[in-house]
C-alpha cells in the first residue's frame, strides 16, 4: 500500500491566490482586452488558462495601447512603471503581493533618505528588478556570498527577495559583518516561503522519493527542488502530468509531494489522484476505466451543497442554462449570482463558457437542478479568511449594524462579529461612528461549521503600531537631535513623545539650573527638541536631554561675563554666611554677607529674601573651581543715586560677618558640587 504525504504549506501563496482573483475579477468587470504586464506567476498552466479568458501577457509597456486596462503582475513593478500608465492614461490593476509591495515602501522610504540600498536575491528575477525600480535602480544586488562587491558605503539599507533561503540570506550578512559594513536590516523574505521551504525538507526526510511540483520558471519552486535534493535523492521536477515518473513512482511506498506558491492546486490534486490509482499493471485499464467513469457520471446526479463544473448552455436576462454532463441540466437563476450596478447575465457570461457553481437542490420543480453562484463565492470568501487566519494576513471588512456587545462587518458575502473591545485600540463610548465604515482587521477565529468569524480591528492597529515603532527605533540613534511633543508629567521629570515612542526627559536633564517640578519650564503640548542621550530598545526605554542643546553656562562663562561687571539676578538661597544669586539657570554666584551692605549685617534675612531681584557686582571668577564672587554694596556704589536718597557715609568699616569667607567659600565649594 503505497503511502502518499503532502508537503504542509504547499501549492497557492495568499499574494498568488489574490493575483489570480484580481485577473478573474477583472475579466468580468471589463469587456475588452486586458493586459498583464509580464506573466501574472509562474506557472505557464495558469497564464495559459487567463489567455483563453482575454489576458494577455505583454513584455514591455509599449504593447499596451492608451486607454487599455493592465494587470500588475505579483511580483510588482518599478516606480517608473506607474509614471508610464498615468502618462498612457491605463486602467491599473495592482495585483502586487502584499509582502513585495512592503519591500518597496522601504526601499523608497530609505533612497528618499539617500541611504544605500542592498537586495540580496536574484538580480534577473523580476521581483528584484521591481524592488530597484523604487530607488532609482541604484541598489547593489547580490545573490551569494561569493559576488560580494567591494562597496564604498560604509552604511547599507539590507532588504532580501520574498523567496530567497533564509541560510543565503543570513551567510550573506556575516560576510557583510565582517567587511565592517554598518547595516540596517530588514527581514523581507515572505513567511509562507520560509514555512513551505521547512516543511519541504521535512517531508524530503521521511521519504523514498520525492516530487517537486510547478513551474521551471518559478523561483520559489526550482528552490524547492534544490532544497529537496539534498535530503532526497530520489526527487523529480513535475510541471505537468506527463512529467510523472510512474516507474519510478511504482517501485517506492512512501512518496512525498511539495509544490511551489505559484502551483495551483488542480495540478497536485491530479498528481496525487494519479499516483493512487496507476500501477503497471492496471495502467492498460485506464482508457475503459475512463469510460465506465463517464457513464456512471452520466447517470448519478450530484448532490445538494456538491461544487460542479459544466458548460453553459444558454443565457437569458433571467437565467443560465448549464449542462453537467448528467441527465439534469443546471438553471442558475439571476438573484443566484452576484452583479454590480446595471450588469446582465448576458454581459458576463456567454454560451460555451465554462462555469461552476453550487447544489442548491437536485431538482427545483421542473426537472432541473438549482445551482448559485453565490453561495460557491460564499465558500471562496470563507477560504481566504480562514486562510487570512492562518497568514495572520489583514483584509478589509464593512461594518454593517450594531450588536450586543460589538458590531457586524461583512467581507464580501460573508458576515463576522467585531467585539467592542476590539473596534480600536482606545475606549469606544458610541459604535455608531463606525456603522458604514470599511475597517481593515485581522481574522481572530473562525468556526466554519457554525458559519463565524471574529474579527479584530484593534489587532491590524497595534500590529501597525508596533512596526511604525520599530522603524522609530530602527531610524533612532544616540546623540540625535528631535522634536517631540511633551505629553505628561512626573515629580522627576515629563515624558515626550518623539513620533510614537514616549522618550523620559528627567528633571536634571531639562535645565542647567535647578528645578523643583518640571512645570516650572514647560507645559503639556510644548513642542520641544531634545536631544537622545540612550536607548534600550528591550526594555522599550529612552532617555532624552533638554538641557544639552544650550551649552552648559560655565563651559562659556567667560564669554559672558566679566570681573567689574554690574550683573543682575535672583536670590535663590540663604546662608547665614551670605546669599546665593542666580546669575541664570546653573550659574550661582556668593554674596557674602559683608558685600551686602555698608553696615554690619547680623542675619542675612533681615536684608534679602528668596526671590528677590538684586543687582550684584563680580568681584571675582574662578572657572576652574566654578567659583562666582558677587558684591551687592560695591553695585550699590556704582548705581545712580537720586538726591535725596544720599547713602550715609560710615567712618568706621563693617565689622566682619561671624562667619569667615574662607570657611563660607569652603561652604560655597560644597554647595556647587551639590548643584
Amino acid at each position: 500500500m503505497k503511502e502518499i504525504i503532502r508537503a504542509d504549506h504547499s501549492g497557492f501563496c495568499f499574494g498568488v491566490r489574490e493575483a489570480i482573483a484580481k485577473a478573474e475579477a477583472a475579466v468580468r468587470e471589463y469587456d475588452k482586452r486586458i493586459y498583464s504586464y509580464g506573466p501574472l506567476i509562474h506557472n505557464k498552466q495558469v497564464t495559459d488558462r487567463l489567455e483563453k479568458k482575454g489576458v494577455r501577457v505583454i513584455e514591455s509597456p509599449d504593447e499596451a495601447e492608451c486607454g487599455a486596462v493592465v494587470i500588475i503582475r505579483s511580483h510588482g513593478v518599478g516606480k517608473r512603471f506607474y509614471e508610464i500608465a498615468e502618462e498612457k492614461n491605463w486602467t491599473l490593476i495592482d495585483a502586487t503581493c502584499p509582502f513585495v509591495a512592503r519591500i518597496h515602501d522601504l526601499v523608497r522610504a530609505a533612497d528618499e533618505k539617500g541611504e544605500q540600498v542592498l537586495i540580496v536575491g536574484d538580480a534577473n528575477h523580476p521581483e528584484v528588478q521591481g524592488i530597484n525600480g523604487w530607488c532609482g535602480n541604484s541598489a547593489i544586488i547580490v545573490g551569494n556570498s561569493q559576488t560580494i562587491p567591494d562597496m564604498e558605503a560604509e552604511h547599507l539599507f539590507v532588504v532580501a527577495q520574498t523567496t530567497i533561503p533564509k541560510r543565503l540570506f543570513e551567510g550573506i550578512l556575516e560576510e557583510l559583518k565582517k567587511q565592517r559594513k554598518e547595516l540596517s536590516v530588514n527581514h523581507t523574505i515572505c513567511s509562507a516561503t520560509e514555512n513551505r521551504q521547512q516543511s519541504c525538507m521535512k517531508t524530503a526526510q521521511q521519504v523514498e522519493l520525492m516530487l517537486v511540483l510547478g513551474d521551471r520558471k518559478s523561483s520559489n519552486t526550482k528552490k524547492l527542488y534544490d532544497i529537496s535534493k539534498k535530503y532526497c535523492n530520489n526527487t523529480y521536477f513535475v510541471e505537468n502530468i506527463e512529467d510523472l515518473p510512474l516507474k519510478e513512482v511504482e517501485k517506492c511506498n512512501r512518496i512525498g509531494v511539495a509544490a511551489g506558491a505559484s502551483t495551483p492546486e488542480c495540478l497536485i490534486k491530479e498528481v496525487i489522484a494519479n499516483m493512487s490509482e496507476n500501477t503497471l499493471e492496471n495502467n492498460e485499464m485506464n482508457s475503459m476505466d475512463a469510460l465506465m467513469d463517464e457513464i456512471e457520471k452520466s447517470l448519478r446526479l450530484p448532490r445538494s451543497g456538491e461544487i460542479v463544473t459544466g458548460k453553459i448552455h444558454q443565457v437569458t436576462d433571467r437565467e443560465i442554462i448549464v449542462n453537467l454532463g448528467c441527465k439534469k441540466d443546471g438553471i442558475i437563476p439571476s438573484d443566484e449570482i452576484t452583479l454590480e450596478g446595471d450588469q446582465k447575465l448576458t454581459d458576463l457570461y456567454h454560451e460555451g463558457d465554462e462555469i461552476q457553481a453550487k447544489v442548491v437542490k437536485t431538482d427545483d420543480g421542473d426537472g432541473s437542478i438549482l445551482l448559485s453562484k453565490k453561495k460557491l463565492e460564499i465558500g471562496e470568501h470563507w477560504d481566504e479568511i480562514n486562510q487570512a487566519l492562518e497568514d495572520k494576513s489583514n483584509i478589509e471588512v464593512k461594518v454593517v449594524r450594531p450588536v450586543n456587545g460589538g458590531v457586524i462587518a461583512a467581507y464580501k458575502e460573508v458576515s463576522g462579529f467585531i467585539p467592542l473591545s476590539q473596534l480600536s485600540d482606545h475606549y469606544v463610548e458610541n459604535v455608531d461612528e463606525f456603522i458604514g465604515q470599511t475597517l481593515t482587521v485581522k481574522v481572530s477565529r473562525v468556526d466554519l461549521r457554525r458559519g463565524k468569524a471574529v474579527f479584530s480591528h484593534k489587532q491590524y492597529l497595534n500590529e501597525e503600531k508596533n512596526k511604525r515603532i520599530a522603524e522609530i527605533w530602527e531610524g533612532l540613534s544616540v546623540d540625535d537631535v528631535v522634536e517631540g511633543t511633551v505629553m505628561r508629567f512626573t515629580d522627576y521629570g515629563a515624558f515626550v513623545d518623539i513620533g510614537g515612542i514616549d522618550g523620559l526627559l528627567h528633571i536634571s536633564e531639562i535645565s542647567w539650573g535647578k528645578l523643583k517640578h518640571p512645570q516650572e519650564v514647560l507645559s503639556i503640548g510644548d513642542k520641544i527638541r531634545v536631544k537622545v542621550l540612550s536607548m534600550n530598545q528591550e526594555k522599550g526605554k529612552i532617555s532624552l536631554g533638554l538641557k544639552q542643546n544650550q551649552p552648559e553656562p560655565w563651559s562659556v562663562i567667560n564669554e559672558k561675563y566679566d570681573v567689574g561687571q554690574i550683573v543682575n539676578g535672583k536670590v535663590v538661597q540663604l546662608k547665614e554666611y551670605g546669599a546665593f544669586v542666580e546669575l541664570e539657570p546653573g550659574l550661582d554666584g556668593l554674596v557674602h554677607i559683608s558685600e551686602v551692605a555698608h553696615k554690619r549685617v547680623g542675619n542675612i534675612a533681615d536684608e534679602l529674601s528668596v526671590g528677590q531681584e538684586v543687582a550684584a557686582k563680580i568681584l571675582e571668577i574662578d572657572q576652574d573651581r566654578r567659583r562666582i564672587s558677587l558684591s551687592i554694596k560695591e553695585a550699590l556704589d556704582e548705581m545712580p543715586q537720586p538726591e535725596e536718597e544720599v547713602s550715609e557715609t560710615y567712618e568706621e568699616e563693617a565689622e566682619p560677618a561671624d562667619v569667615p569667607a574662607e570657611e563660607a567659600a569652603m561652604e560655597v565649594e560644597e554647595t556647587s558640587e551639590e548643584a
